[in-house]
């Protein structure tokens, strides 16, 4: 089984599977007013439809770093945010077939807004630590019913995830 070194989130190494914002401890271009801070645009976020976009709680029990499915969006973006534990998040290039070469994995501080480009291979993030993460997920309505694909893995593609 291959195993994927998760790597520390940095704007260069994650560039080609979308964007994130430190949510808690923003930098960079703000307005500032008497009693805010104002960190405009630091994460886009966009879907090809017209629907709203969703707010959706997520609970992940920590069972293990093996993945055995990947999904992904052809139409939107998926947002992530862990809320109490550094998640680990892996990501494949979107394009074509899902190639277990091309994954990497990234350790996402909680507190830190991730947004995936659409096609992106993705599954849940993980918990770091706890017994179980504590993250929202945002989507346009419905996504989950008429932009998911998803691949179960085969024996070949499945892969660990090491700390």
């Amino acid at each position: 089984m291959k195993k994927i070194k998760v790597e520390a989130l940095t704007p260069e190494a994650f560039a080609q599977f979308g964007k994130y914002v430190d949510v808690l401890s923003p930098e960079g271009p703000c307005l500032k007013g008497e009693y805010h801070t104002f960190y405009r645009d630091r994460a886009l976020h966009y879907s090809e439809s017209g629907l709203p976009l969703g707010v959706s709680p997520l609970i992940v029990q920590n069972h293990g770093n093996v993945v055995e499915g990947v999904e992904w969006h052809n139409h939107t973006c998926e947002g992530i945010l862990p809320l109490d534990d550094d998640a680990i998040l892996h990501v494949t290039p979107a394009g074509g077939d899902f190639d277990v070469t091309q994954t990497k994995a990234f350790l996402v501080p909680k507190g830190t807004f991730v947004s995936l480009h659409p096609g992106v291979f993705h599954l849940t993030p993980l918990p770091k630590q706890a017994d179980a993460l504590h993250a929202l997920i945002l989507l346009p309505e419905r996504a989950y019913a008429n932009d998911f694909c998803f691949h179960e893995l085969t024996e070949e593609e499945k892969f660990e995830l090491v700390l």
